[in-house]
């Protein structure tokens, strides 16, 4: 028997919050430097490590996927571990392997190390994204709650910001110092995060819940898990070619391309906006929305990827769909899950993790035998095949 999903929990009348400002700013900034930083640096800086390590375009992506496996296999441990230790010390595990791990990319005297920081920062997103589900359920008023959800997702344009004029300063062989800088931002995290977020596992929900079992495959959470896949590929795909399709497109060059990432991230910041259209619109209006403009962003750089205006309207569509799409798979999961919102929002995740390692590795075999342009036409088809699985309701079985 269906029924009808209820919305999340009323908070009990003796429980005290946190201010809303300071846990926003630690989500946004551990968000920032787990995915603007750890995860997404390295497509942005992809040509100088392929100049300095020599790099074939396969084990690019092999590399790519790689750092996937690593964000998956965190993003396993979140989902068994939550209801147990609590978002705290799941999210400073998250930004002190982003601080290892970018700290050694910078650091790295050959391939070997290179790929052990690279999928050691990897991890870090997978530690820290579905934690704040529960943070934000455990430490803010519920009428807080999915506006937080939504702005929070929006710390990796901020972060990518910053990382595109560090890589015009850092270019050439020089690109190691944005690594350094990027590790010190993520111990700056870690040290704000453990000031912020409250110590102790969630607060107990009732009935009991199977990691592996109905709870999790509710046909409520079908089109999400669907939606979650798509634009894990989509946005692997994207963030890992994006930069070498633009600084190869006649002769544009690296300078080019960190303009093309600084605007990308610039526009995606509009999605601190996003928690009003999440309230005011559908989730069935917004996922197509989104899709469409993701979409028409990748096939830009398919078609034109040497011409100033496709490139630029790309980073325009491109940088806020993306970021509201974290938002809308946070808010659209914490509906479905308002049980256990990091259990929920982890399953969801890994769907999206499972679309990261296939997008890159697939990619990088594509780009070998038809060329780039193919790459980023498939992978727009894929956008568009997802307005396929907008939400129609929210039902439990």
């Amino acid at each position: 028997m269906r029924a009808t999903v209820s919305s999340p929990r009323q908070p009990r009348s003796q429980q005290s919050y946190a201010p809303v400002f300071p846990l926003m700013l630690a989500g946004l900034a551990a968000v920032g430097v787990s995915f603007g930083f750890a995860r997404y640096g390295y497509g942005l800086f992809l040509p100088s490590i392929r100049a300095d390590f020599d790099l074939s375009i396969t084990m690019v992506g092999l590399i790519g996927s790689a750092t996937y496996v690593g964000y998956l296999a965190a993003l396993i441990l979140v989902g068994a571990l939550a209801a147990r230790v609590g978002p705290r010390l799941l999210i400073a595990t998250g930004t002190v392997a982003a601080t290892i791990g970018t700290a050694l990319v910078g650091l790295a005297p050959n391939v070997g190390v290179l790929a052990v920081g690279l999928i050691l920062a990897g991890t870090s997103a997978g530690w820290i994204w579905a934690p704040f589900s529960d943070a934000v359920d455990q430490m803010l008023p519920i009428e807080q709650r999915q506006r937080v959800l939504a702005i929070i997702p929006a710390g990796t344009a901020f972060a990518v910001v910053v990382a595109g004029p560090l890589a015009i300063l850092t270019h050439g062989s020089a690109w190691r110092w944005a690594w350094l800088v990027f590790a010190a931002g993520a111990l700056f995290a870690t040290v704000y995060n453990l000031r912020v977020i409250c110590a102790g596992a969630p607060r107990k929900s009732s009935g009991t819940f199977d990691l592996y079992g109905r709870w999790l495959l509710r046909p409520a959470a079908g089109l999400l898990y669907l939606t979650a896949l798509s634009y894990g590929i989509v946005g692997s795909v994207y963030w890992l070619l994006a930069v070498e399709a633009v600084s190869a497109g006649a002769g544009m060059g690296q300078h080019t391309a960190a303009v093309f990432w600084t605007l990308t991230g610039a526009a995606g910041t509009v999605a601190v906006f996003s928690g009003p259209m999440f309230s005011r619109l559908s989730l069935a209006t917004v996922q197509p929305l989104l899709f469409l403009c993701l979409a028409t962003a990748v096939a830009l750089l398919g078609i034109a990827p040497g011409m100033l205006l496709a490139v630029w309207t790309s980073a325009l569509l491109y940088g806020p769909a993306f970021m509201a799409g974290s938002g809308l798979l946070a808010v659209w999961s914490y509906r479905v899950f308002p049980e256990r919102p990091t259990m929920g929002f982890s399953a969801t995740v890994f769907f999206l993790g499972i679309g990261t390692i296939v997008g890159p590795a697939a990619a990088g075999m594509i780009v070998e035998h038809h060329g780039m342009s193919t790459v980023f036409l498939l992978t727009a088809a894929v956008a568009v095949a997802t307005l396929l699985a907008r939400p129609r309701s929210l039902a439990v079985a």
